[in-house]
């Protein structure tokens, strides 16, 4: 239908800016977009495949068409090691709060088992963490208050296991 133009090597530091504003504006799907576009260009720009992650899962419970899948995608275009097992943290951390959020019948045991994945790779995370980077520690301790503020409980049935485990 349309031929997408492609920005210059040397736009991307300002797209990326660009990319980061528009999430704080609320704006996921522009700063999405702007992702797509740098990711074109510079496959591997770590800094935009983050904010792509990040801007998807802005969208979490707010839009039917968000793609869990293709944030899982980019989670392995991550380097393996800190960074994957923190962004798939925030991943099922998000999914979890959306789930939540929708308060739907079996929403809060649902919610309590993406959540408890979240933990999981925060924990794997904050194991290899650099020096002085708690952040993995400070989204651990949120999943723990939003399970016990909201008295979550696991399903009945065995646990359900979510494939961002690498």
């Amino acid at each position: 239908m349309f031929q997408l133009k492609p920005i210059s090597k040397e736009g991307i530091p300002e797209a990326l800016e660009k990319a980061e504003r528009y999430r704080l504006l609320n704006e996921p799907r522009l700063a999405e977009s702007i992702c797509l576009d740098i990711l074109e260009i510079d496959p591997e720009n770590k800094q935009a495949i983050v904010i792509m992650i990040l801007a998807i899962t802005d969208q979490f419970g707010t839009s039917a068409v968000v793609d869990l899948h293709e944030a899982r995608q980019l989670l392995l275009r991550l380097p393996e090691g800190y960074e994957r097992h923190y962004y798939s943290g925030i991943v099922c951390e998000r999914r979890g709060k959306a789930v939540l959020d929708r308060a739907v019948t079996g929403s809060e045991s649902t919610a309590y088992e993406w959540l408890i994945e979240a933990m999981s790779h925060y924990e794997k995370a904050e194991a290899i963490r650099p020096a002085g980077n708690d952040d993995a520690i400070l989204r651990w301790n949120t999943c723990a208050r939003m399970i016990m503020r909201n008295h979550l409980k696991p399903h009945h049935e065995e646990r359900m296991e979510h494939p961002l485990d690498y």
